[in-house]
Parts: C-alpha cells; sequence; structure tokens
C-alpha cells in the first residue's frame, strides 16, 4: 500500500517547511519554505558556517550581511527543489510598505546575482495590510510574494484582492488559540485551524482567484489529512516522516469549486481593519507570530557578531 506521503503528493504540492539541507535532500519535495526561526535553527546548526564566514570577510554593513546569510540559505536550497523557495523580509518592517519593498527588491537582487531567476522565489512577509500593499506593487514587477501569518478571512480577501502568489494561512496556530480560549480539545474535523483553511479554499476556488492557498504550521498528521487536496501544504519534516510511515488510505478533501460566482468588491483597508479588530484570534496570533520572529531575528543578529564578528 501506497504510504501517506505519497498519496498526499497525488493531490497536493508538498513544501518543506524547514531549513535543514538534509530534510529537504530526503523528501524531495517541490518547494520548501523558510522564515527568521528556521533560518536562526540552520544558522545554529552550523552547517552554513563556511558560507557565513566568507561572507563576514567581506566587511559587508550588516543589514547587508544578514540578508545576504538569508539568501544563502535560501541558495542551498534551491539546489534540491525544482519549485519555489520562500525568502522572509524583516519581521520588524511588517507596518512599513515601502521598506518592505526596498528589502524584496534586495533579496531579489541577491538571487539574482547568483544565476536564478526571481520566478523561482517568493518574497515571504506578514499579511498585515501594509504588507498586502507591498505584495501587491511586488507582483506587478514580477516578484512572487508569499503572505505569512495569515489567521482570518480579512486578510484572505485581502492577498486575493492584491493577487499575490501565495497565501500560507496557519492552522496549529489557530488552533493553539482555541484550545487556551475554550479549554476544549479538538478532532481533526472540528480543528478551528482546519475548517479556517477549508474556508478560505472553498471561498478561492468559488470565486476563480488565481492565489495558491498553501496551509501551514501544522500540529498532527490529521490536520494534514484533512486538507488534502488543498493547492500546497508546508510540512515539517517531522510530520513527513510520520506520513511516510503510514499506508492507511488517505481521502481527498478539497476539491475546486464546479460553479464559479463572480468575485464579491475588494476589501477596503477601513473594513480590513475593522475585520481583524472584530477576530480576536487573528489580531492576536497576527501580533505574536510578527514578536517571536523579532526575537528569533535579534537572536540570530547577536549570534553572528559574536560567532563570526567578534
Amino acid at each position: 500500500m501506497m504510504n501517506k506521503l505519497k498519496q498526499l503528493e497525488q493531490n497536493t504540492i508538498i513544501v518543506a517547511d524547514t531549513g535543514d539541507i538534509e530534510a529537504i535532500s530526503k523528501y524531495a519535495p517541490q518547494d520548501a519554505t523558510t522564515n527568521p526561526s528556521l533560518i536562526l535553527k540552520a544558522v545554529q546548526s552550523g552547517q552554513f558556517d563556511q558560507h557565513i564566514e566568507k561572507l563576514a570577510q567581506q566587511q559587508l554593513p550588516f543589514e547587508d550581511l544578514m540578508d545576504h546569510i538569508a539568501t544563502t540559505v535560501g541558495l542551498e536550497i534551491l539546489q534540491l527543489v525544482p519549485g519555489y523557495v520562500s525568502t522572509e523580509v524583516d519581521a520588524r518592517l511588517s507596518f512599513d510598505k515601502a521598506a518592505t519593498i526596498e528589502k524584496a527588491h534586495k533579496l531579489i537582487a541577491h538571487y539574482e546575482a547568483a544565476g536564478y531567476s526571481r520566478d523561482r522565489i517568493l518574497i515571504k512577509m506578514a499579511s498585515t495590510w501594509e504588507g498586502i500593499q507591498a505584495a501587491s506593487e511586488l507582483e506587478k514587477e514580477g516578484i512572487h510574494c508569499n503572505l505569512t501569518l495569515l489567521f482570518g478571512m480579512a486578510q484572505a480577501k485581502a492577498c486575493a484582492d492584491a493577487d499575490v502568489t501565495l497565501i500560507s494561512p496557519f492552522v496549529g496556530r489557530i488552533l493553539d488559540w482555541y484550545k487556551s480560549s475554550t479549554g476544549l480539545d479538538y478532532t481533526s474535523e472540528t480543528d478551528p485551524g482546519v475548517l479556517s483553511v477549508q474556508e478560505i479554499y472553498n471561498f478561492y476556488k468559488t470565486h476563480d482567484y488565481k492565489t495558491i492557498v498553501m496551509g501551514a504550521s501544522f500540529r498532527n498528521i490529521g490536520e494534514i489529512e484533512q486538507l488534502n487536496g488543498c493547492d500546497r501544504l508546508t510540512i515539517a519534516p517531522a510530520l513527513l516522516e510520520q506520513l511516510s510511515q503510514d499506508t492507511d488510505s488517505l481521502e481527498l478533501k478539497l476539491r475546486p469549486a464546479t460553479k464559479i460566482s463572480p468575485a464579491p468588491e475588494k476589501i477596503s483597508e477601513a473594513d480590513f481593519r475593522f475585520q481583524m479588530n472584530q477576530d480576536a484570534m487573528a489580531t492576536e496570533k497576527l501580533a505574536e507570530g510578527i514578536r517571536n520572529f523579532i526575537i528569533d531575528t535579534v537572536t540570530l543578529e547577536e549570534l553572528v557578531k559574536t560567532k563570526f564578528l567578534g
């Protein structure tokens, strides 16, 4: 019997949620995503020490050095996957549209200087209003974007309106919030994170939005199983391993819409902010996610300073 990972690959594009080169080599995903936390882990592992030492010898401005470190990890991954690699903009820029655009240009320039087309790169930023509007402008320049830390329909609507390439709605972090807030346990069928991604997927397909839906942030393989058929799923190595060891049959859960309806009016900034304000979970998890990415970015910067610039 075909294992669940192979069954999943028949309906969904698998993306590795890691900066671990060995794990990417092992599972051979189509795409790979990184974020500040994963870049930090990759650097802490020591596997990029030689690359970073060479960069440090160039005496680059510190901000440029950190950009080069992020893209160095991405460049290694590009050699292992045939599709997209996501590289994230500094989370401290999450509320600055102009600075996000400027940082995206710098990151793309590093990849293009290394011989990789921008068509292979997803520039990743938080799904704030400013981040989404930055992505809208970048997409018009042919710079593809991955809007992350997405927790609610207001964010999903704004991203679809902006015609971004891909969104990463989070599953596990939504479940975390509801379990903490309600004290209840949830099955994979009633998991609020799963239901959120199913709603977004169905909304996009019903209105024929081209933005790719990529479920992210999984706590268990049950969540993944409930999203079989989603455009893409980004999965951590430990869960990829579990799927590869399970030979039970896997049911298709998500299918494209059979009837297309006209897209609704674009969401305004005022409506976006109001709907986010009314959604305590989305507001709190977005803010928390940005704060945690900033913590990991600062930790990475301190590590680089002490280990490579000391």
